[in-house]
């Protein structure tokens, strides 16, 4: 056993190896993404092929998490947004959307004095409807954010938690009806660029690659406005179980593709 276990660590190493080689040329020549997006799809389903409770999967995920943060920050990909909760997960069980809430707060706590945010000078921007969240998850959130305030060069974070595009649409429509009802915009003045004013990712740049795990094939109203032009990738991986190579892969596909933009 552990023969094989040595065996299966040296040929991911070698394929590892392998990948970076393809890959690393284009990095270097600046091909790869801006902003990378992430579904983070399949910690429950994770969890049961492991046979452990479905709730433990998004303790998991967190986990995975930081590392994977690492692998896109190495890349020196300047934006990251995860979809960690979206509005439709506020149907799921009691228990289990509690169990996610306890990780969201104690989550933005740990980022506020995480050092390997303070090091690279880590921006964390919240998107969603936050205000439906419970209150202790709301003030966790807002001490994140206004602790990585900084102008320093850094990478910036966007987690989308009590998110739909759908519902993002909407809440943009309604700022924008507000501002002509009180005679500060004319329906004439409505264009694209006043619509992404008034999305939650204003000042973000659109996601050049979304990346799903779980080997579902959609975007789930993720991002929906903004990812009219994305690359996607979808990895047949469960979100705990997802590698270095599996973000490789995606940044592969990415590179190999010619981004036409409907021109």
């Amino acid at each position: 056993m552990k023969f094989n276990l040595r065996i299966d660590s040296l040929l991911y190493k070698l394929y590892e190896r392998r990948l970076w080689n393809q890959i690393k040329g284009g990095i270097e020549e600046g091909i790869h993404p801006t902003h990378v997006a992430l579904i983070m799809d399949g910690n429950r389903r994770y969890a049961r092929a492991k046979r452990l409770p479905s709730t433990f999967g998004h303790r998991l995920g967190r986990d995975k998490l930081k590392n994977i943060l690492e692998w896109f920050w190495d890349l020196e990909i300047e934006y990251v947004t995860l979809y960690a909760f979206s509005t439709e997960n506020f149907e799921r069980s009691e228990g289990e959307i509690n169990e996610l809430m306890d990780i969201f707060e104690s989550t933005f706590k740990e980022l506020i004095d995480h050092p390997e945010f303070k090091k690279r000078n880590v921006r964390i921007k919240v998107i969603g409807r936050t205000h439906s969240l419970p209150t202790n998850v709301q003030q966790a959130i807002d001490r994140a954010e206004k602790s990585s305030q900084t102008d320093k060069p850094g990478p910036t974070l966007i987690i989308a938690i009590g998110y739909g595009g759908r519902a993002e649409m909407i809440d943009a429509m309604k700022s924008i009806a507000k501002k002509i009802a009180n005679n500060e915009m004319a329906i004439e003045d409505i264009n694209e660029l006043v619509v992404e004013r008034h999305l939650y990712t204003n000042g973000i740049p659109d996601p050049d690659l979304i990346i799903r795990t779980s080997g579902e094939e959609r975007l789930s109203g993720f991002l929906t406005w903004q990812s009219v032009y994305s690359e996607l990738y979808f990895a047949d991986v469960y979100f705990p179980g997802f590698r270095k190579i599996d973000l490789w892969r995606a940044i592969r596909t990415y590179q190999s593709r010619k981004r036409r933009h409907g021109r």
